[in-house]
């Protein structure tokens, strides 16, 4: 019974830490982002404090290298952009052709004629105005919320020291070299799971560029960019990517071998990605059954929306390593588990903590 019933008042618990998380998912997630990659630099900050560079110059040495790397990535969107906007109008005249065809279609299939069509149309104008002032309000709080991200970064990297004493002091001092380690392994598993990602995206940038340069899409540069940015967010990111290639290639004027050609560099890259890339390079980091790493996915868009995508692996990690150090949670920390543990490989980039 007593067991029962503790069960019961750890569901209660996350049930409430579900419920903070939605209603301040606007302190939160800024908050849990900056967290989150500044464990990615914990590593380089100690190396250039062990350089005797000061802790405050090398964290904002570290900052200023992920906004270079977002810039970098930023301008190689933009001037790929550059290549794509060229051919915009001939773009423009082949949508406005397939448009045309899908109006004749409805006309003729579905029964809606040309008029009913254009009152659909004009009803949809009158509400472009809200939609470019929503546009404009959420582009005003990305802006915020990165400025917070990188604000909170800085922190995070400065007052590590300090926020970990914090957590040795909330626990009793026979428990505190085990915290220790478990707080020393949570940085570990985002530093390793982010790292590999990170490398994972340059390798798939190189395989999206040369696959669809090889059928023929313009602009594949960018598009390659774009899928390997977008597998940041899993399952749905690859998707997205390949379904706005392909709607790019009809766009362009491609003929069915372009969008076959698409689907295949999807499909080869995939291949390569789950049975080569993330074995060797990614690595069992997190050690999650899938099941619960699509419902961390999902309850993470639920809770976070995008945010929550792409936090979801990495925090569940950490969370599985707390279960499986404290008594209490280890049968949470088996369940989210494999069935059938996987011995930790060293990936290509683990080095001694």
């Amino acid at each position: 019974m007593d067991k029962l019933q503790l069960s019961v008042y750890i569901l209660l618990l996350i049930a409430l830490i579900f419920g903070i998380l939605y209603f301040a998912s606007s302190f939160l997630i800024p908050l849990a982002l900056a967290a989150v990659f500044s464990m990615l630099f914990i590593r380089l900050s100690n190396f250039l404090e062990s350089k005797k560079i000061n802790r405050a110059v090398a964290s904002l040495i570290c900052i200023l290298i992920f906004v270079a790397a977002i810039g970098l990535i930023v301008g190689l969107l933009y001037w790929q952009m550059g290549s794509l906007t060229e051919n915009i109008d001939e773009m423009k005249s082949r949508l406005t052709n397939m448009i045309q065809d899908v109006r004749s279609w409805l006309n003729q299939s579905v029964g809606i004629d040309k008029n009913q069509q254009k009152e659909i149309i004009k009803q949809g104008n009158s509400q472009t105005g809200a939609v470019i002032a929503g546009f404009a309000v959420n582009l005003a709080s990305i802006g915020v919320s990165t400025i917070l991200v990188l604000v909170y970064m800085y922190l995070c990297l400065y007052y590590r020291a300090h926020i970990k004493n914090f957590i040795l002091k909330l626990v009793p001092d026979n428990q505190e070299d085990k915290t220790a380690h478990i707080v020393h392994e949570s940085g570990l598993i985002a530093q390793k799971y982010l790292s590999g990602l990170g490398a994972m995206i340059g390798v798939l940038w190189v395989m999206y560029g040369i696959g669809f340069s090889i059928v023929g899409v313009e602009s594949a540069i960018f598009f390659a960019v774009l899928c390997g940015i977008l597998e940041i967010i899993p399952f749905v990111g690859n998707l997205t990517g390949t379904s706005l290639t392909v709607l790019a290639a009809v766009a362009q004027g491609g003929d069915s071998k372009m969008i076959i050609g698409v689907l295949v560099v999807y499909a080869v890259v995939q291949l390569v990605q789950t049975y080569i890339l993330e074995p060797l390079i990614v690595g069992e980091q997190v050690n999650i059954n899938p099941l619960f790493t699509i419902m961390a996915i999902v309850g993470g868009e639920f809770v976070w929306g995008v945010a929550g995508m792409i936090l979801a692996i990495p925090l569940l990690g950490i969370v599985k390593i707390i279960c499986d150090r404290v008594p209490v949670l280890q049968p949470y920390g088996f369940l989210i588990g494999p069935a059938k543990p996987v011995v930790r490989k060293s990936n290509i980039f683990k080095r001694k903590a």
